[in-house]
């Protein structure tokens, strides 16, 4: 429950973290206004990494400090600058760590996934396949109540048999002996 009433808290702070980090946080933006987008990324050559992405489509290099537009019919700038002093969205991780990250967290959700559908798959098999301790505890009543027929039904055979055979209605053909009858 007290993390419930934390998680706005932990949000905020988080974003203002994030916006101090990046240099985008609301005092950042009050204090800045964001450059025209009619502005090519080259104007922000021999600038500030900062200024220059500012504009998303722009891409800074560390090499020699040039602001080039993003390639984006080859995704990776790789012909344009080397990963490791390019930047791209926050100046303070390259290209190549900024690459890194993202396949690190998609492979944890593509393994995480993979993992939930294999467990909720081996889960249901295995409580498809035996059956649960309710299911025993009926199985063996049913069963017992069975046999207990079974057994109730052979004794009232057996009464009648011996009611049979003691009016002489029985007719046995292991028994020798047969009623005597006046003639």
């Amino acid at each position: 429950m007290a993390a419930l009433r934390l998680w706005p808290l932990w949000l905020q702070g988080l974003a203002l973290v994030w916006g101090r980090a990046t240099g985008t946080g609301p005092a950042h933006l009050a204090a800045t206004a964001p450059p025209a987008p009619a502005q090519a990324c080259s104007e922000f050559s021999q600038r500030s990494c900062e200024e220059c992405l500012r504009n998303v489509s722009c891409l800074w290099c560390y090499t020699n400090n040039t602001c080039i537009d993003y390639p984006v019919r080859s995704i990776l700038p790789s012909s344009l600058c080397s990963f490791s002093n390019a930047r791209w969205g926050v100046c303070w991780i390259n290209f190549e760590a900024l690459i890194i990250a993202i396949a690190v967290v998609a492979g944890l959700i593509l393994v995480s996934i993979a993992v939930c559908c294999c467990y909720c798959c081996y889960c249901r098999r295995r409580s498809r396949s035996r059956p649960d301790e309710e299911e025993e505890r009926l199985a063996r009543k049913r069963e017992e109540r069975r046999l207990q027929s079974l057994q109730r039904k052979h004794e009232r055979k057996l009464k009648h048999d011996e009611i049979r055979k003691k009016y002489g209605l029985l007719q046995d053909c292991d028994n020798p002996y047969s009623r005597f009858e006046n003639e």
